[in-house]
């Protein structure tokens, strides 16, 4: 995701502030591009495509997006399909 030029710190104090409580979430991490200052990293993995669809009409996770919005300048997609990997929940 990309953020408009210096919003970064503030897109993604948002979009933390949207995911403490998903269900069915099993990892949302936010991360810092470190060689693009208004870059972000968001990886998602959740137990189905039906939990995920259900989060974005938490009232949390709305809210999130309608104050984030703004602060975004464009992003891309990319699904992947896990094969591996640990647990921590």
């Amino acid at each position: 995701m990309r953020a408009q030029p210096g919003q970064r710190d503030a897109l993604i104090a948002i979009l933390a502030e949207g995911t403490n409580a998903m269900p069915g979430c099993l990892a949302y991490v936010i991360a810092k591009d470190k060689t693009d200052p208004d870059a972000l990293w968001i990886t998602e993995t959740w137990d189905s495509a039906a939990s995920h669809k259900a989060s974005l009409s938490l009232p949390a996770v709305r809210a999130a997006i309608a104050r984030g919005r703004p602060l975004i300048s464009g992003f891309e997609r990319f699904e992947t399909e896990p094969v591996a990997g640990v647990r921590t929940r």
